[in-house]
């Protein structure tokens, strides 16, 4: 759960940076979609577009106007002014004013409508805009020197009369207007063309009622630029038409700026991605190159070198602590250096029980090979000349074969068992049995015995009943070991003594000589398949697993066996079973 919780938390916050760097980049992406439209749509009208954005664009509260910084330094840059009038004809907000002194500080009601009907405040082209945005109706004027007008008011002061050109000046206007490549036209009151001077290849013969404010109003949209005055006498409107010039592009100041601002931004993240990316492919890569040389080491069986010197060195600190770069696979490497050290300990253990497979086998080829010897010496020399022997040397040669089979059925009998043992449950039968009664019995068969009158049995028990669940051929067996091994591995005159009773919610069954006792060794193998232990001189009839035996079906009846015995100190075994 740990590591579920980190690499989520590791990956969530991954993904709100790359989430946040991709709204960032489509945030820089519309806002220069939008930058490219307005920047064209100022293009196309200006500077009556700029007056337009400037009114959407301001802030009005308590009495005071709002404009962005942006806009006054373009107004200034152009050499323009502005002016936002309030309902009143007050100034509340001046642009560039301080280099036209002649400009009025407030307007009546008859200079307004002047203006707004002629588009111009004496030397000065004049674009409105009337906000109702606010409370109160605000007229933002934007004006500028127009250097065409100024000479088409001159040509018209010192050529016109009754609102045409007059012949006399007509050559001389001509020469003029080729000079500059303009044009003039005269226009009448129904939009008929009067007269017309001047080099006029870029200028259209018919002109529609919408043509010359189209043309006003977006002046980038054709390839002329105009200006216009009318005669109010004569109703003659002179128009002025100039090759449009070519300047730089126009861009909206706010919108340049956020943009720009975004464009920085977007680009510091990218910056940061760059090396967070490098440094993500290295974080998650060396710790997989780790572990696919760990995988290969596995591979090869080199359970105790898998994590090399080097290797600990680069996950953990001299202090013991993980470094930070394998915090995130905390719990894997833990429980795959665990891991590691259980499968050196397995393949220790796999080789100790080989060898010690190695040696029982060997051990009982060898028990076999000699009393099949024996017979074989046997069979050979009754079946040659069996006439030379004697019915006392016929005698001894049968008991010796007969005994030596009987050896032989007890090592394969034990071999059978030890299988059987191995199936567990499947092959007890298990029932309510007295094992004070049949320790008691086991012992007196001993004590009756006329071939064990050298040694001396004890029997201390209970004499009221102490009831197990058990098997009771598998416990008369475990008895028939215990005793047998007492005796056979000690001298004449070892006293055996055998006690049953119960020790809190266990029943124990405990049998303790006085003979020669066990080594250490000895006492370490004693319950390993095929172990005779240390002393050479001891007799090596039976098949060594006794002692295994009887821990097989101690243990298959849920008990426990304990041995303690020093070198002439005698042995003590004691067996627990639950009641």
């Amino acid at each position: 759960m740990k590591i579920q919780r980190r690499m989520a938390f590791h990956f969530t916050y991954q993904l709100i940076f790359y989430a946040v760097l991709i709204v960032a980049i489509t945030l820089v992406a519309c806002v220069i979609f939008f930058q490219n439209m307005t920047n064209n749509e100022i293009r196309r009208n200006f500077p009556v577009g700029v007056v337009q954005q400037i009114a959407q664009e301001a802030q009005y509260k308590n009495g005071e106007i709002k404009i962005s910084p942006e806009w006054d330094k373009l107004i200034e840059e152009k050499r323009m002014w502005l002016q936002v009038v309030s309902a009143e004809g007050e100034i509340i907000y001046a642009v560039n004013t301080a280099l036209h002194p002649e400009l009025p500080a407030s307007y009546s009601i008859a200079q307004l409508l002047d203006i707004q009907e002629t588009r111009s405040l004496d030397t000065y082209a004049v674009h409105t805009q009337l906000n109702f945005s606010f409370q109160e109706p605000l007229l933002y004027m934007l004006g500028y020197q127009n250097p065409d007008l100024d000479q088409l008011m001159a040509w018209f002061n010192a050529y016109g009369q009754q609102g045409i050109v007059r012949s006399d000046a007509v050559p001389l206007l001509m020469q003029l207007l080729r000079e500059n490549g303009s044009y003039l036209q005269v226009i009448d009151s129904e939009s008929h063309i009067v007269q017309d001077i001047g080099h006029g290849a870029y200028v259209q013969k018919e002109y529609r009622p919408l043509d010359i404010l189209a043309i006003q109003q977006s002046p980038s949209n054709y390839d002329t630029n105009i200006v216009t005055h009318r005669d109010k006498l004569s109703g003659m409107t002179w128009i002025l038409y100039t090759a449009q010039a070519a300047g730089a592009p126009l861009k909206h100041p706010v919108m340049d700026s956020a943009s720009r601002g975004l464009a920085w931004f977007a680009g510091l993240i990218l910056l940061l991605a760059l090396p967070l990316s490098i440094w993500h492919g290295y974080r998650y890569g060396q710790p997989l190159i780790l572990f696919a040389g760990w995988f290969e080491r596995m591979r090869r069986g080199q359970y105790d070198q898998v994590l090399t010197a080097k290797d600990i060195r680069k996950v953990f600190r001299r202090n013991g602590a993980m470094r930070i770069s394998y915090r995130l696979y905390k719990e894997v490497i833990e429980s795959f250096y665990q891991m590691t050290h259980q499968l050196a300990e397995t393949e220790k253990e796999r080789e100790r029980l080989e060898k010690a497979q190695a040696e029982w086998m060997s051990g009982i080829s060898h028990d076999l090979r000699t009393p099949l010897a024996t017979i074989q010496g046997y069979g050979y020399m009754l079946e040659s000349l069996p006439e030379q022997w004697s019915k006392e040397e016929m005698r001894v040669m049968g008991a010796t074969i007969r005994e030596k089979g009987d050896y032989m059925l007890e090592l394969i009998s034990d071999f059978s068992l030890i299988h059987q043992l191995k199936q567990g449950d499947s092959i007890m039968k298990i029932r309510e049995i007295d094992l004070v009664e049949l320790v008691r019995c086991s012992v007196l068969k001993y004590v009756n015995d006329a071939t064990m009158s050298e040694y001396q049995f004890h029997y201390v028990g209970e004499e009221r009943p102490l009831l197990v669940q058990a098997d009771e051929t598998w416990l008369q067996r475990l008895m028939d070991n215990l005793l047998s091994n007492a005796v056979k591995h000690n001298p004449q005159g070892v006293i055996v003594t055998v006690s049953v009773g119960r020790m809190n919610d266990k029943a124990y069954i405990r049998v303790i000589d006085n003979g020669k006792g066990m080594d250490k060794e000895t006492l370490q193998h004693l319950f390993n398949r095929y172990y005779r232990g240390t002393n050479t001189e001891e007799s090596t009839n039976g098949s060594g697993l006794g002692m295994s035996i009887a821990k097989s079906i101690v243990e298959a009846h849920g008990g426990v066996i304990q041995i303690q015995s020093k070198v002439w100190q005698g042995t003590k075994i004691e067996i627990q079973l639950p009641c």
